[in-house]
């Protein structure tokens, strides 16, 4: 890898804390639906689709009804969960210091994500932000990527980089050919990388900022 000419980032346990916000909003969800609730570990499985794409899997004919409820439930305790990860700010700052343009592509609704981005005070940090419903298709799809390689002014090519947590992220970045970046916190089930490989793995944004004080040079 080399210097990038845009980062791309996937959002939730990429570079802010969600999975005790999205557990406690799921388990309330499959609950009110008359659905066997989850523990973390499983959720961490199951949560990685947008929406629109995983809740018509899970509720047939009643997946508006649970979005409904799941989006009631999430707006009401959202922020107060959201917690940036350790390093993640300092990592946007020194590649917005260096140029570096810098887009947001989550599977988050994307009004929840530019309201989470705007909480943060991070509205400066990125030329695009896109959430779930946003284009038209979601992650691992590539419409995303392609509008926010758009907004920044660039093309797809291996210099972009897409940084993400999970598997759909990968995916989404070989789809669009762009490279794939890993930076995930905890450890990941065996094989779960497997069809779509990062081309480097960091187990934290203070190994990734070890990286780019190596690359980021005049």
């Amino acid at each position: 890898m080399s210097r990038p000419k845009a980062v791309l980032f996937d959002w939730d346990n990429t570079l802010v804390d969600s999975w005790q916000c999205l557990h406690r909003a799921a388990n309330e969800t499959l609950a009110a639906m008359g659905h066997p609730t989850w523990d973390l570990a499983e959720a961490k499985q199951r949560v990685a689709l947008s929406l629109r794409d995983s809740f018509p899997q899970m509720f047939g004919d009643r997946w508006q009804e649970a979005r409904d409820i799941f989006y009631a439930r999430f707006a009401a305790i959202h922020l107060d969960y959201l917690a940036p990860l350790p390093g993640a700010a300092e990592t946007m700052g020194r590649l917005c210091q260096a140029g570096v343009p810098m887009a947001v592509i989550s599977n988050k609704n994307g009004a929840f994500l530019r309201a989470e981005v705007e909480h943060l005070g991070w509205n400066d940090y990125f030329k695009h932000v896109n959430g779930a419903g946003d284009s038209s298709a979601d992650k691992p799809a590539t419409a995303p990527v392609e509008n926010a390689l758009r907004a920044i002014g660039v093309n797809a090519d291996y210099n972009v980089w897409f940084i993400g947590d999970a598997a759909v992220d990968m995916e989404c970045a070989v789809n669009s050919g762009v490279q794939p970046v890993l930076v995930k916190h905890d450890s990941w089930r065996e094989g779960e990388f497997d069809r779509h490989p990062p081309a480097r793995h960091f187990q934290s944004w203070s190994a990734f900022g070890r990286y780019l004080d190596e690359i980021l040079v005049p």
